[in-house]
Parts: structure tokens; C-alpha cells; sequence
């Protein structure tokens, strides 16, 4: 099989269409033939060394999350049958025209969804519904902030938490992002700027002064005292991006007055028994929804797998919305 393969350490540059040979599965795996995967900056990070692959995953073939066809099934698979069309994340791998996934880690592709929007859902929707629901607790009527709002996590969490019910304030550096991310449930767009972050004012505006009760962060960085000081009593952070950085100063006491919960996550590195049980409550609580149109993977834009470093390179531009898709 092909497979974008990292030769060495570096930029997007070093990846390399290579043959390699095919995943030899388990009892309780399938085989995937992948179609279509997307693009997420862990993959950049671990071209860069800064972001290695767990154990069991291969170490020179990146990717998150995929969307493609089962080929074969172990012994013991009862879940899939070859041929069913399937997606998931996993911890490295999806640059591959072939991954092996544990039958119970997969879920089905909504029928009508194409594969290429099928690749661009599961890395985001499973992050977003973990951290907001799973682990935030969001429940309708309740205020939530998005950072990052224009990014394939931030779109998710828009979309979620307006079916939810709940209200939606999210923050780009980018006005015509945020304009666009309306259309995905956001009621109250805020213009912040990492360099200078300074978006807590306008969210106390934005709520009458009370703060919100969850924030989702994907920045970390100089973000995340802003972030607490934009929070109402008993609210939750759940921090699972530090594209702002991995170093913050932080008022220890606002935690303590406010009696917030600070929660960091991360699905990559969990173990497998944890993965499968977000993938039962992701196929039994959202995938309903894409079925019923409310919810819809956002894609950016597709290339071949061919043209990995020009999918690179839009991504690092910051010039995406939503999420950017690999085709074989």
C-alpha cells in the first residue's frame, strides 16, 4: 500500500508518498481501506518530533482520523462485515490507504454523507462532544465560550452546543470567520487577537455581566487567564489545544472565588478501553443528529493525498475554515 510517510525530522516538507507494507490486523480488528482522512496540527507536531506516537501506532505515518470501506475482519469481528462504510480516529496511521481498527473504536458513516465529509468528522466531533458534554457537563440554557471558533474543533463545538440549547459565544482573530460561524449556532462573535488577548470585557458584556459556564480552549497560552476571567461561578475550562502556547500565568484565587474546574484532555494517548466507550456514547448521542441535519461535518477544502504539503501549507496559513481533507 501508499502511505505519506515522515523521512526525517521537520516540516510538512518531510513527508513523502512511499510504498510500505499492509497492517497485518488482530483478532477483534478490521481492516479499513481509507479513502479520505484530514489534516490536524498534531500531525505537524509530530513531523517535528514535538508530538510522538504511542506506543503500537507507527511512528512514520501520521493521521488522526479516517473515512473508507472495510476490506477484511479478524476472527473474532462481529460488529462490521467487508464492504461497510466506517470512520474513526485512532493514534496514528490514517495516512495510509490501509489502518487496522478495533471493531468497537469504528462507527458507521451516516447514509448519504459522502467519505470525503466523513473524514472531516471524527477527530472534531469526537473531541468537541467529549470535552463539552462528557466531561463539561453542558446542559441547554447554559453559556459557553469557543475559541478558535473557525477551526475544524471550534465548528463542532459551535454546532453542538447549539443543539444542546446552549448560547454560543466563540472568539477568532478572524472577523470573516467568525461571520461564517453564525450559520453554525454562534449568537455572539468576539474578535480577539492571541498576540494581545484582552476578550473577558466583551464576553461580560455579552452575558450581562455574569461570565459563562463553560469555555472550551483550544489556544491555551496568555488565553487562559482571560479565559477565567470571562467565567461565571462554578464554571468549567476544558483546555485541549495550546496552539497559543503551553506556559500560562494564572490568578490561583479567581479559581478558588469562583470555584471553577480546570479540566486538560487529550484523546490520543487514552487507552483503548476509554476510546471505545466515546465511541458507543458518540454513535448513540450525535450521530442521530447528522442523520436529522443537524449537525454537518465542515470542509474546508479536499486534495489528493498527492498534494499533502499544499494541504500543509493552507492549514499553517490559517486560512481554513473548518477542516482540511485528504483524498487517495
Amino acid at each position: 500500500m501508499r502511505a505519506i510517510r515522515i523521512t526525517e525530522r521537520g516540516g510538512p516538507e518531510v513527508l513523502q508518498i512511499q510504498e510500505v507494507a499492509d497492517p497485518a490486523p488482530g483478532p477483534s480488528d478490521v481492516v479499513v481501506e481509507v479513502k479520505a482522512t484530514a489534516i490536524n496540527r498534531a500531525d505537524l507536531l509530530q513531523c517535528l518530533g514535538m508530538y510522538p506516537a504511542p506506543p503500537g501506532v507507527p511512528a512514520d505515518i501520521p493521521g488522526l482520523e479516517y473515512a473508507g470501506v472495510v476490506s477484511s475482519i479478524g476472527s473474532k469481528v462481529t460488529r462490521w462485515r467487508a464492504g461497510d462504510r466506517i470512520m474513526g480516529i485512532v493514534g496514528g496511521g490514517a495516512f495510509a490507504q490501509k489502518l487496522v481498527a478495533h471493531e468497537r473504536e469504528a462507527v458507521p458513516i451516516p447514509p448519504g454523507m459522502t467519505l470525503s465529509d466523513a473524514a472531516a468528522l471524527p477527530e472534531a466531533f469526537f473531541t468537541a462532544f467529549d470535552a463539552l458534554v462528557l466531561q463539561g457537563s453542558l446542559r441547554s440554557g447554559e453559556r459557553v465560550l469557543i475559541h478558535a471558533v473557525g477551526s475544524g474543533v471550534g465548528t463542532a463545538a459551535a454546532q453542538i452546543a447549539a443543539a444542546i440549547g446552549a448560547q454560543v459565544l466563540g472568539t477568532s482573530r478572524s472577523p470573516a470567520k467568525l461571520e461564517r460561524a453564525k450559520q453554525l449556532g454562534l449568537s455572539h462573535p468576539i474578535v480577539a487577537d492571541p498576540a494581545a488577548p484582552h476578550f473577558a470585557p466583551k464576553v461580560k458584556e455579552a452575558t450581562g455581566g455574569s461570565g459563562v459556564d463553560v469555555a472550551l480552549d483550544l489556544v491555551g497560552g496568555d488565553y487562559l487567564a482571560e479565559t477565567l476571567a470571562s467565567l461565571g461561578s462554578g464554571a468549567r475550562v476544558l483546555l485541549v489545544g495550546l496552539m497559543g502556547g503551553a506556559a500560562a500565568t494564572i490568578e490561583l484565587r479567581v479559581l478558588l472565588a469562583k470555584r471553577i474546574r480546570l479540566i486538560g484532555t487529550v484523546l490520543r494517548s487514552r487507552p483503548i478501553e476509554e476510546k471505545i466507550l466515546l465511541a458507543r456514547a458518540f454513535e448513540r448521542q450525535v450521530l442521530p443528529l447528522f442523520a436529522a441535519q443537524r449537525l454537518r461535518p465542515v470542509v474546508d477544502s479536499v486534495f489528493p493525498a498527492e498534494r499533502v504539503h499544499e494541504a500543509f501549507s493552507r492549514m499553517t496559513g490559517d486560512e481554513s475554515f473548518g477542516k482540511i481533507v485528504l483524498e487517495w
